[in-house]
């Protein structure tokens, strides 16, 4: 029972990852065994609705990877969670509500400066630190 939850998991993670390739066109850089379960999950498609096609074609990879696992004979049942529906897991790209980087306004200043202290002056300063270095140690 566990190569068979084992196999179970695999088979749901791998082919949701096969389908999103597939729908950002990376369809190609798959393996051909993971291709060959797209394809028939497309002619699954063209018959049946998308969940069933779904199920279906995770019985399939579960099936493959069950015997590639090591178990004996016909795989087991394994109970779907029928309150769980079979949906993809992707959600759009949202820019931030500020798209502004977090501006730092100091007291009697009229113009605001990006953080505490410029990068300019961080520079120097690491300069002069290796000169003094270099003039006191040699």
């Amino acid at each position: 029972m566990l190569i068979a939850r084992r196999a179970d998991t695999r088979a749901r993670a791998d082919f949701a990852t096969w389908k999103m390739m597939a729908k950002l066109n990376g369809a190609s850089a798959l393996p051909h065994e993971a291709q060959a379960f797209l394809e028939s999950y497309k002619v699954l498609l063209r018959q049946i609705s998308e969940p069933d096609a779904t199920e279906a074609t995770i019985k399939l990879v579960y099936k493959a990877y069950y015997n590639e696992m090591g178990g004996a004979g016909v795989p087991p049942v394994l109970p779907v969670n029928p309150s769980r529906p079979v949906t993809d897991n992707v959600t759009a790209f949202k820019r931030p509500a500020n798209p502004r980087p977090n501006i730092v306004r100091q007291a009697g200043s009229p113009r605001p400066t990006t953080g505490p202290l410029p990068v300019a002056l961080i520079f120097g300063c690491l300069v002069l630190v290796y000169v003094g270095i270099r003039y006191f140690l040699a």
